[in-house]
């Protein structure tokens, strides 16, 4: 069982690596399929909307489908629907085979994201402690080997075509080969028991919305980071283009070492107080940073910002798998859904404020939304009925 348990868990590893390869490798190109289309900037960060509404549906759907037949079946197929989507925008032609492209892109990453981590709910509840902060780490050690090769095939001299049809290739045999490790879902019902599968029509409890809320706000402050804060550096502090790109590297070298090391956190001190302090963390880490006209400064609060950070999604998902584990793709869906919403509302929110206060000020709305955050940490305390996670008594 412990063998099987392992394997399942370096499965789920390979899935969540998968996810931030495949999106890393699209990022790497945009400007080459920028230029290939035959689009500016404008028409780009339009057709970018679609990739975020086609990933909000696949979260949607897919939640109740890895509910009713179970996350070892709809993990592989989504990355495999995810693998094959990233070959489109290399083949795209023009704006139109581009924006459906990128729509059909969202949606495998969207049925890709969700399905993962309501399996990766299924291995923390075997393994009986937090594990889900590592998983989303790994996430980000995809990204990095995406920047890597796909800066290599570039210098190779390689077209978006050519090298996304072999990430898509790569991504179909890694969903195949990681798919027999996945743990069977647990909830078939014994012989002559009268349990049967969730209802798909059944109602999200508040309970949930609650997360998604505070998933919204918290994954709302990871965007602020991801576009805003090397532009804070820039036109703020005035620092050289070099230097204000540290801002987000440290931001995230941050988030992923907190990521690494947040599960022995939460087992040691419980889910509440990850969120509570590691958001409170964060809003110290921003305000110093907004506040700051020194860029070491800036730069050190842009980086507890990310530590601060780090912990708090994992936590949410988490939560929202273990509230109910029949459900637990359904309530997973809702919570990403709304977070990813959030991550895409960062740059639409500040943008517009930017007009009205100067940059670093703006940064106050997700210094309020962390101490929102930090005040609320409460609802993820067990409720009753929940599969909670449990240490085993000391023998």
């Amino acid at each position: 069982m412990e063998r099987q348990l392992r394997a399942a868990r370096l499965a789920t590893v390979a899935y969540f690596v998968l996810n931030g390869f495949l999106l890393g490798m699209w990022i790497v190109h945009i400007p080459s399929v920028e230029q290939r289309v035959g689009i500016g900037h404008a028409t780009l960060g339009w057709l970018l909307l679609l990739l975020g509404a086609g990933a909000f549906a696949g979260m949607q759907a897919v939640g109740p489908l890895a509910d009713r037949f179970g996350a070892r079946k709809v993990v592989p197929l989504s990355a495999a629907l995810c693998s094959a989507m990233v070959a489109l925008p290399g083949l795209a032609g023009n704006v139109w085979s581009l924006g459906a492209a990128l729509l059909a892109l969202g949606v495998g990453n969207g049925c890709l994201d969700v399905s993962m981590n309501a399996h990766a709910v299924q291995v923390e509840h075997a393994y009986g402690r937090p594990v889900m902060s590592a998983f989303h780490a790994t996430f980000s050690v995809g990204g990095v080997l995406a920047a890597l090769l796909g800066a290599r095939t570039l210098s190779w001299g390689w077209s978006p075509a050519a090298t996304l049809l072999t990430v898509a290739a790569l991504g179909l045999v890694v969903s195949a080969l990681a798919a027999p490790a996945l743990l069977p879902s647990g909830r078939e019902p014994a012989a002559g028991s009268a349990q049967a599968a969730p209802s798909p029509g059944r109602r999200t409890p508040r309970h949930i919305w609650m997360l998604a809320a505070l998933a919204l706000m918290i994954m709302l402050c990871e965007g602020v980071a991801n576009d805003w804060s090397t532009l804070h550096l820039r036109r703020v502090l005035d620092a050289p283009p070099a230097t204000a790109a540290l801002a987000y590297g440290a931001f995230a070298t941050a988030m992923t070492v907190g990521r690494l090391l947040a599960d022995r956190v939460a087992g040691r001190f419980g889910p509440v107080a990850v969120l509570r302090y590691g958001a409170s963390a964060a809003a110290v880490g921003l305000t110093a940073a907004a506040l700051s006209d020194r860029v070491p400064v800036a730069l050190v609060g842009w980086a507890v910002f990310g530590v601060g950070l780090s912990g708090c999604v994992p936590q949410l998902f988490s939560a929202a798998g273990h509230a109910d584990r029949d459900a637990a793709g359904a309530n997973v869906s809702r919570v990403a859904g709304l977070g990813y919403l959030g991550m895409l509302a960062g740059p639409a929110v500040i943008g517009p404020l930017t007009g009205l206060v100067p940059l670093n000020v703006t940064f106050f709305l997700p210094v309020a939304f962390c101490a929102v955050a930090a005040c609320t940490a409460g609802i993820l305390r067990p409720r009753p009925g929940a599969s909670a996670l449990v240490e085993a008594d000391a023998m």
